[in-house]
């Protein structure tokens, strides 16, 4: 098969190292040029996407276009309507994950239970909206540039404190240039997502239910990064997903949507609250999948493309992945000093089947050597797959202490409060059998 994938900063740069590995033939256009060294020389790139449609049309029904953002959805649509297999999302799915409100307003539309969200283009009236109301609220930006370290969290009861981000982020927000953004009532419970593949038509099976670690430091500390480490199933997510991701159906096959899509989600008493949309394969989410698939990514594009069924093998249990980055992640500004051309070095017992639970982010070869690479030092992610969350901690962790990088950091407690008290809930409320 031939692929194409476009993107910004290579973000699905361990997905074409495997399709390649596995014989098949990939180019890859990355469109953000900071992060022009990552993976050069592993994988052939181009710098005109356009010029290669010719060598994918050729390939007939094995010619596979992949796109990695949620920015270019109108793009996809015609290059779909002109014949080719597109994987990525649509234009609506940009609309349901950049624009915030118009995504929550959907799934009202189809009976969910969401929060509350309010949209500003104003930070004045935002801050006298907070003051008036005196409560919690998340704030979170919309449109797909922004780093998730500029979302917040809101701490106090009264709102004080988000009163003063937003007038913080007021005076440091560019002359002439109109904010866009959401507060969102703030919701307590179990943050979970529900991730399925949809063909078009309708969704593959089984769905998958994720846990993600979003802050930096271990016990929940520290800013919101796009994701620190995951644990994944593919286990006994019918509930959540007929209860919330399964009525997107009719919508995504209206906009011929074709790829991954995941809904991060609050689970309470009170019900599921659906939170944000991510129309688009998330990293490090789909390497913690695939760790969990009993067959290729080209097994599961063929199916997507040509529609021939509705399912695809996986493995029973848990994936548990673990994030490893260098300094200034999460922050971009000083990386050519303190984290960039780190060596990436192995202990002698590292094993085929631990290189293969090395999914490879950032990373460069320099005269044979591995080294740490791109804009952000977002390094790779390590995989375990157990039958039990706790054994797929075990075998992760072991497997991270594998990798030598001078001052990489990670989390160390990906999935401990799942199994100290998440899981549990979910149970005691009717979702997981």
């Amino acid at each position: 098969m031939r692929f194409l994938g476009i993107g910004d900063t290579v973000d699905l740069g361990d997905m074409y190292l495997r399709l390649q590995s596995a014989g098949h033939d990939v180019r890859v256009h990355a469109a953000d040029s900071e992060g022009n060294d990552v993976m050069r020389g592993m994988l052939h790139f181009t710098d005109d996407w356009r010029a290669e449609l010719d060598w994918i049309r050729q390939a007939g029904e094995d010619g596979v276009i992949l796109f990695e953002t949620a920015s270019l959805g109108d793009v996809q649509d015609e290059l779909r309507s002109d014949g080719f297999n597109v994987i990525g999302g649509s234009a609506l799915g940009d609309r349901l994950e950049n624009d915030r409100a118009y995504g929550q307003a959907v799934l009202t539309d189809l009976g969910l239970r969401t929060a509350k969200s309010h949209e500003f283009t104003d930070f004045d009236n935002a801050i006298a909206f907070v003051q008036r109301t005196r409560t919690r609220y998340v704030f979170k930006l919309n449109g797909s540039e922004w780093s998730s370290t500029r979302s917040y969290v809101g701490a106090t009861d009264t709102g004080d404190d988000m009163v003063a981000l937003l007038r913080g982020t007021q005076r440091t927000w560019p002359i002439g240039e109109a904010p866009s953004f959401v507060l969102m009532d703030h919701l307590s419970g179990v943050e979970v997502g529900v991730g399925a593949f949809f063909n078009g038509k309708e969704f593959l099976s089984p769905a998958n239910l994720d846990w993600e670690h979003k802050r930096f430091f271990p016990g929940d500390i520290g800013e919101l990064t796009g994701e620190m480490g995951t644990v994944v199933t593919y286990r006994r997510a019918e509930r959540m997903f007929e209860q919330s991701l399964a009525r997107m159906a009719p919508l995504l096959r209206e906009s011929g949507y074709c790829g991954y899509i995941n809904l991060n989600t609050i689970v309470n008493d009170d019900g599921v609250w659906p939170l944000e949309f991510t129309c688009r394969f998330g990293y490090p989410g789909f390497p913690i999948l695939d760790s969990l698939h009993r067959c290729g990514w080209d097994d599961i594009f063929r199916s997507l493309i040509r529609r021939d069924g509705n399912q695809f093998p996986t493995h029973d249990g848990y994936s548990v992945g673990v994030v490893i980055t260098v300094p200034p992640f999460p922050y971009s500004h000083g990386y050519d000093a303190l984290g960039k051309g780190r060596p990436i070095c192995f202990t002698d017992d590292l094993d085929e089947v631990d290189r293969q639970s090395l999914h490879y982010g950032e990373v460069d070869t320099r005269e044979g050597q591995l080294v740490t690479a791109g804009m952000i030092g977002y390094i790779m992610v390590v995989t375990a797959v157990a039958d039990s969350i706790e054994a797929a901690r075990e075998t992760a962790y072991r497997r991270v202490r594998k990798v030598v990088i001078p001052n990489s950091r990670y989390r160390n407690d990906i999935g401990v409060r799942l199994i100290e008290r998440d899981i549990d809930k979910m149970r005691q409320l009717g979702l997981i059998p």
